[in-house]
């Protein structure tokens, strides 16, 4: 594992109970674990989502055109991304931002072949603006990024330890599973990823690890190869 796309929730980055804005402490634990990480030679490259400032299915955005709520979506990713470059940046590691659409004054535009050159030289690279277009989530951004810069590895945090066959959250006695191929993800219409980014893993033979981000610890062992969580291959 050399190489590998983490992806984070915009609601990762929040308080657990309000699921809105930046927690301090929370983002202080995120970039100190992708720091650890990083010191033992990990190339590392992130997706942030933007939900716990905007989402586009949200009330708020209930009369709008989809176009334009995702337009507002991927803006809230960017203000997460400089806010974990932030935090990384004071922890002395490397990071760029590079974003799918252009606003030159705070991050770099989206270019494949600088993403990789700043990962071979030990940088973190955030990518935020998702795919830059509307109609794609933040998952099939962090598909399609993994897929550019040959990652060897996509890692999805969530709420929950994996993947289960029921919501966690709502069944205690829901059935997780240790492994699961894409198509049973597909064909037993598990919520992990919408069905573009898991198409797209697939395609690419992109293995992912779906585990439980908000654990101290978990994202630097996540990062680090151990196994936890549901391997989706």
């Amino acid at each position: 594992m050399s190489r590998v796309l983490l992806k984070l929730s915009g609601e990762s980055f929040a308080d657990t109970e309000s699921n809105f804005g930046i927690q301090p402490d929370i983002i202080e634990r995120i970039a100190s674990e992708i720091t650890e990480a990083s010191q033992k030679g990990i190339q590392i490259g992130v997706v942030v989502g933007g939900g716990n400032f905007f989402r586009g299915v949200q009330e708020s955005a209930k009369n709008m055109a989809q176009a334009n709520a995702d337009y507002m979506g991927m803006l809230a990713t960017v203000i997460n991304a400089v806010a974990l470059k932030d935090a990384l940046d004071k922890n002395g590691i490397q990071t760029r931002v590079q974003s799918a659409i252009t606003m030159t004054a705070v991050a770099e535009p989206y270019i494949r072949l600088r993403a990789i050159r700043h990962l071979e030289k030990g940088r973190v690279v955030i990518f935020a603006a998702g795919t830059g277009n509307p109609y794609f989530t933040t998952d099939t951004a962090a598909s399609l990024r993994a897929a550019e810069i040959d990652a060897n590895l996509m890692l999805k945090s969530t709420r929950v330890d994996g993947v289960f066959n029921e919501d966690p959250e709502k069944n205690n006695n829901a059935k997780k599973y240790n492994e699961i191929t894409y198509k049973e993800v597909v064909s037993s219409k598990l919520k992990v990823m919408d069905l573009t980014a898991i198409t797209l893993c697939e395609e690419n033979e992109m293995p992912i690890r779906v585990f439980n981000g908000t654990t101290p610890g978990n994202i630097y062992k996540a990062l680090t190869g151990e196994s936890m969580g549901t391997l989706i291959k």
